[in-house]
């Protein structure tokens, strides 16, 4: 089970976006040439974060733009923005299994606490990270 990579081309643009001089324009297929992915790509990730109001997106080449500090963008924001996984479904677990088999019938609902409580555990872990973290690690690991 992986998440997509949606979430790691979300929090990539943004901080390129963080990171950007005010005055220079940052368009998708800038964008596309630093995540080495096809601007399609990233307009699409662009549309899902406009949508959740993290970033402004000015049509006809005019740009895009945080629409808060990153400081107040948490990795939750990022997934929320770009991942639709539901509440407690972030795991899937097998469908169709032997109803006549004793852990067959019992599995999902074996694991179904588990699995909620790891997507709790994931998302309040994201929570607890701001985009200026991360663009303070790419500073440190940059430097370094």
């Amino acid at each position: 089970m992986q998440i997509s990579s949606r979430f790691s081309v979300a929090v990539h643009v943004l901080a390129l976006l963080a990171n950007q001089d005010p005055a220079a324009l940052l368009t998708s297929g800038r964008m596309a040439g630093s995540v080495n992915t096809n601007p399609v790509v990233i307009r699409r990730i662009l549309g899902q974060l406009k949508k959740a109001g993290l970033v402004e997106v000015r049509a006809a080449a005019g740009g895009t733009f945080l629409r808060c500090a990153p400081a107040g963008i948490s990795l939750l924001d990022v997934y929320r923005a770009v991942e639709v996984v539901a509440e407690g479904k972030l795991f899937h677990v097998h469908e169709g299994p032997n109803p006549r088999c004793p852990v067959g019938r019992n599995i999902q609902a074996a694991l179904d606490a588990t699995l909620v409580r790891a997507q709790a555990a994931l998302e309040r872990e994201l929570a607890h990270v701001t985009l200026a973290q991360v663009v303070a690690d790419l500073t440190l690991t940059v430097s370094a």
